[in-house]
C-alpha cells in the first residue's frame, strides 16, 4: 500500500519550505481534538496515524475507520508542540475528510442493496495518486473493490473491442499470454454482444447501460448457457435506481460515483488546552 508515499506527498504539498507560524510560535505542549461535525462513516485513520509516526505526533484515536459516527462525536485527540500540532492540522482533517466522505457515500449506496446478493464495486475513476487511499475508503464504506490498475484483470472496453478483429482468437491469444490467475472481464452493450463474449471464453461480463429488462435477460442466458461466467451491470447506478440493478440477479454492481460525487464529511479541529 501507499500509505507512507500518500501522506508524505501530502505533507509536502502543504508546508512546502515550512510552516511560517513556525517561525515565531513557541515550544509549549497542546491538546487538540478533531470533532464530526455531521452523522456518517469514518475513515482515514491508517492514514493519520501513520502521520503521527512519520511526525512524532501523539494521536489518540477513539474510533475506528467503517465506524458509524454522530455529530459531535470526538474521532481523535492530537497531542504535542503548539507548532506541529498546528502544522498538520489541514492535512489530518482533508485526509479524515476525504476517506470519510466516500466511506459516508459508500455506505448510503450499500444499505440500499443489502437483501440482495450482490457486490457493490468501484472503478478507476479515481484522482491522480489517490487511487489507493480512495479505494481504502470504499472498503470502509462496505463496499469491493474492482480493479486497481491494469495489471489486476484483463478488461476489453468499447475502445479495446474497436481494435479487435476476431474477439475469440484474441481471448485465446491472451489466454496464452496473461498470468494464469488473472480474469477477463468484457463490456457488452447489448444482448448479442453478451452472448459473443459468453461463447469466446470470457470469465466476466459487464452489462454497459443496458436496460433494466434486457440485464435481466443477459442473466437468464448466463444461468442456462454458461453459470461460470460472472455478470456486473454499470453505467449511471444512482441511489435511484440501483434497486432495479440489483433486483436483475447480476453479482455485482459497480459505480464511479461511490468517488468521484462523494461530498466530504465535516471535521474541526479545536485545542483544548496550551
Amino acid at each position: 500500500m501507499r500509505v507512507k508515499e500518500t501522506v508524505r506527498e501530502a505533507i509536502l504539498e502543504d508546508i512546502g519550505r515550512g510552516d511560517l507560524f513556525s517561525l515565531v510560535s513557541d515550544r509549549r505542549k497542546v491538546e487538540a481534538k478533531v470533532i464530526a461535525k455531521e452523522d456518517g462513516v469514518f475513515s482515514g485513520k491508517l492514514y493519520v496515524k501513520e502521520l503521527g509516526e512519520m511526525e512524532h505526533i501523539e494521536i489518540e484515536f477513539l474510533t475506528y475507520d467503517g465506524t458509524v459516527i454522530k455529530k459531535g462525536d470526538i474521532i481523535c485527540y492530537v497531542r504535542g508542540e503548539v507548532n506541529r500540532v498546528l502544522m498538520y492540522e489541514r492535512v489530518i482533517l482533508n485526509i479524515m475528510q476525504h476517506c470519510s466522505g466516500i466511506s459516508t457515500n459508500t455506505a448510503n449506496f450499500v444499505k440500499l442493496v443489502k437483501d440482495y446478493n450482490v457486490k457493490l464495486l468501484d472503478t478507476r475513476k479515481t484522482r491522480p495518486g489517490l487511487r489507493v487511499m480512495e479505494k481504502y475508503a470504499v472498503r470502509c464504506g462496505g463496499g469491493t473493490n474492482h480493479r486497481l490498475g491494469l495489471d489486476d484483470c484483463l478488461m476489453l472496453k468499447d475502445t479495446h473491442l474497436a481494435a479487435i478483429d476476431d474477439l475469440h482468437l484474441f481471448i485465446r491469444q491472451a489466454r496464452k499470454r496473461i498470468p494464469y490467475t488473472s480474469k477477463i472481464e468484457i463490456e457488452c452493450e447489448s444482448i448479442e454482444a453478451t452472448k459473443e463474449a459468453m461463447s469466446s471464453g470470457a470469465d466476466l461480463i459487464m452489462c454497459d447501460n443496458m436496460q433494466i429488462e434486457d440485464i435481466k435477460e443477459v442473466v437468464a442466458y448466463r444461468d442456462d448457457n454458461h453459470p461460470h461466467v460472472l455478470i456486473e451491470a454499470s453505467g449511471n447506478v444512482t441511489k435511484e435506481n440501483i434497486v432495479e440493478y440489483a433486483k436483475t440477479g447480476v453479482d455485482a454492481i459497480s459505480s464511479g460515483s461511490l468517488i468521484h460525487k462523494a461530498v466530504w464529511l465535516d471535521f474541526s479541529m479545536r485545542i483544548e488546552n496550551q
